[in-house]
């Protein structure tokens, strides 16, 4: 396997390939992004893993500065898991001069559930991934399904710039207790760490009160979701939102449509997202 930090020297090796498999990250890896790069490792001629701390999709308060870094860490995992190439470059590499021109996702799908709480998210987000697609040649690039929204916002920037990249979409990975994987896990104390397995129980309720009664209406939803919040917040959560959204745009679903629930919520100092399809 092979690491490489600089732009120049990424082109030069992946000269000889036609179908790079890429897997972007942001490092401090855990068994879900190894599964990402294990599921890609079939998709390809070359399967890359890029590892940069993006600086643009983090609001000032947010932790940029103390977000785990564990490069070496991560490089034994990924040649452990099959990756050939890992691009890990400095921000300066990145983002040799301001990052000026930027892509801004629309409103309606970018300004509502993480997009509405973390203000300019998926701005940064969607700059990052095209200028790691575009670096990398990408054919085929795999993000996990956790970050649901994400992956809705990523598949439909790809899609309206006619790029010949394939977007799939990983299942989320869960410990055994149902805890979705997340490098932010490891901000958790024991006692959270405990009790974080609430967020997904309050997710496998809903999705089962969804399915027992396929055609409740948007009040009912409502209802679902109101109930909760207040659970989540009973609990000693701060929940940002418990949603169930239409599965093709993340918006209020109609009795029969494929539906998605999704939440985020703070636990002490720690954000937790997480989604079911339903």
């Amino acid at each position: 396997m092979k690491i490489i930090h600089t732009i120049a020297e990424l082109r030069d090796e992946l000269g000889a390939y036609r179908h790079p498999a890429v897997v972007p990250t942001m490092g401090n890896l855990h068994a879900g992004h190894l599964a990402l790069v294990r599921q890609a490792k079939p998709l390809g001629d070359v399967t890359v893993s890029t590892i940069f701390v993006n600086r643009l999709q983090f609001a000032p308060h947010e932790d940029f500065d103390t977000y785990p870094r564990t490069l070496d860490a991560d490089c034994e995992q990924l040649q452990a898991a099959g990756c050939d190439i890992v691009f890990a470059p400095k921000e300066t590499e990145m983002y040799p001069q301001p990052q000026s021109f930027k892509v801004h996702p629309p409103t309606e799908l970018s300004d509502i559930l993480e997009g509405h709480f973390r203000p300019g998210f998926f701005i940064g987000v969607c700059t990052v991934v095209l200028k790691l697609l575009s670096l990398t040649q990408a054919r085929t690039a795999l993000f996990g399904k956790k970050d649901y929204q994400q992956l809705m916002v990523i598949r439909n920037m790809v899609k309206q710039f006619a790029m010949p990249i394939e977007i799939i979409g990983g299942e989320t990975q869960r410990a055994d207790d149902g805890l979705a994987l997340s490098s932010r896990n490891g901000y958790l104390s024991a006692a959270e760490r405990q009790q974080a397995v609430q967020l997904n129980a309050t997710l496998r309720e809903i999705v089962q009160a969804v399915r027992a009664n396929p055609g409740m209406d948007a009040a009912s939803l409502a209802r679902l979701e109101n109930q909760a919040m207040h659970q989540l917040s009973h609990a000693g959560w701060r929940p940002d939102y418990v949603a169930v959204r239409r599965q093709a745009d993340l918006q209020p679903p109609h009795p029969g449509d494929p539906k998605v629930v999704l939440a985020a919520a703070r636990l002490g100092a720690t954000r937790l997202i997480d989604n079911m399809e339903i």
